[in-house]
């Protein structure tokens, strides 16, 4: 998991205008824990949104920046190996990338 909000961290910086803003937040709802990444970068087409968890998938914006694509898809790999749910948001500017755990580790007996 600390991969995953790594490679979230990395993204928002690569993203994110200078002067921009960028904010991490990490909070316990009953049975789960939720981690977010905010960032006053571009926003991604609600239409491409799954498209950024696939392996080597750049967005238009940052085709130019450095990078191969593979971030968010670990993500996406490390989030399905702990039953996490993933769910982007658009912040106008900005996007929001939230992580949702449950407090009880996925059944690894089969």
């Amino acid at each position: 998991m600390f991969q995953a909000f790594a490679n979230l961290l990395a993204n928002a910086i690569k993203c994110t205008p200078v002067g921009g803003i960028i904010s991490a937040r990490c909070t316990q709802l009953n049975d789960k824990t939720c981690f977010s990444v905010s960032d006053s970068g571009p926003e991604i087409d609600p239409a491409n949104q799954d498209r950024v968890f696939e392996r080597f998938s750049r967005q238009e914006l940052s085709r130019s920046l450095p990078g191969n694509g593979l971030g968010l898809s670990l993500v996406r790999a490390v989030a399905d190996l702990h039953a996490a749910h993933i769910e982007l948001t658009n912040s106008n500017p900005g996007l929001n990338i939230q992580v949702t755990l449950p407090n009880t580790p996925p059944d690894q007996t089969s």
